[in-house]
């Protein structure tokens, strides 16, 4: 048997919202005149993305009065602190991580009570006593369940957690280890009319996913991995924490590097993992822009972005909790069989590779 992905649990929050009532409250939000409103109308519609979901209950709200979280003027002031964002996290995340987990383990058919590890990753939030000790009661997991924290690495941290839980297993065979990625990227919405905030206002949802990864004959399995760092790009994807929730540095030019970056490791990837045998790809969809750039990297067609392209759709970047949602959708798939190239990119500017093989 093979350290696998055995069973995939999505969650988002609340209902899903249109991109272009999300547009509508931006216009508002960011004060724009005639002009810039329609350009950045435009610019939502461009996104390749119809609908996000959001842990805040006023992206959809017609009036400013009816706001829950945001003051209820159009100058959306004061601000909300970065300490308000967090208290919705707190609020928020567990529960949601709670329901991504029950599905994953109901799919699998495995007792919480038998899971000897449990790994939590975001970057949208955090909170001392953890949301993994939450989780761990929601679940009803037993106190000696060893547990571990991933924060902060980005879109990437997933492969991380994955990783980490392949390491577990390679040393304890007999272990049952969940993988918890929870993202509440909605919280950290900027006002400042910049170009940085145009791009990640546009992109981000909330959601969670969790991944039971155990020794087993079924599901994915966690064949071999690769990490690079593309110096060139490090100021062009990095993630601080400002006195109005966390700030995202994300430049136009990502997915040009990334093409370039991936170009150049074309030797190593066919070196590493046999790419030119490869038939099934599984892109993190930060954006549509970058998921074309990457097929066009590999010279493939744009089939092979298709379960990418649909979860972008849906719910947009949900940062490291999305490749789960693209991993679920191929594990369902009938069609994908065989190896699986997975990938995603966070500061760094840095990229995962993790080679599977559905059973």
């Amino acid at each position: 048997m093979n350290s696998s992905i055995v069973s995939i649990g999505l969650s988002n929050p609340g209902t899903p919202i249109p991109q272009a009532e999300i547009a509508r409250f931006m216009k508002l939000a960011h004060q724009l005149d005639e002009t810039d409103s329609r350009k950045l109308g435009i610019f939502y519609r461009m996104s390749g993305i119809n609908f996000r979901h959001s842990a805040l209950e006023d992206f959809d709200k017609l009036l400013t009065e009816d706001f829950s979280f945001f003051p209820k003027n159009e100058q959306l002031l004061p601000f909300p602190g970065t300490k308000a964002r967090m208290e919705v996290f707190r609020r928020t995340a567990p529960g949601l991580a709670a329901s991504a987990s029950i599905s994953c383990l109901d799919q699998a058919g495995v007792a919480a009570k038998s899971l000897t590890h449990l790994i939590l990753v975001s970057c949208t939030g955090m909170v001392a006593p953890g949301v993994e000790l939450e989780l761990m009661a929601k679940l009803g997991l037993e106190d000696e369940v060893e547990r571990y924290c991933v924060h902060f690495m980005g879109c990437y941290a997933a492969f991380t957690g994955l990783k980490l839980a392949d390491k577990i297993l390679r040393a304890e065979p007999e272990a049952k280890v969940l993988v918890v990625s929870v993202e509440l990227c909605t919280l950290h919405f900027q006002k400042d009319y910049t170009e940085d905030n145009i791009l990640a206002n546009s992109l981000f949802g909330d959601g969670a996913a969790a991944a039971l990864v155990m020794n087993s004959d079924k599901g994915l399995k966690i064949n071999s991995y690769l990490s690079q760092v593309f110096r060139e790009g490090e100021q062009d994807m990095a993630w601080g924490i400002g006195d109005f929730g966390f700030e995202m540095r994300l430049s136009k030019y990502i997915p040009a590097l990334l093409d370039k970056g991936i170009r150049e490791l074309k030797d190593v990837f066919e070196k590493k993992f046999r790419l030119s045998q490869i038939q099934n790809f599984a892109i993190h969809p930060g954006g549509k822009q970058i998921l074309q750039k990457v097929q066009e990297a590999f010279e493939l067609g744009p089939e092979v972005n298709f379960h990418a392209m649909q979860v972008l759709k849906q719910f947009g970047n949900m940062s490291s909790a999305t490749i789960l949602f693209v991993l679920e959708r191929m594990m369902k798939d009938p069609l994908v069989e065989g190896e699986i190239l997975s990938m995603g990119f966070g500061p760094g500017l840095t990229l995962e590779t993790m080679h599977l093989i559905k059973q």
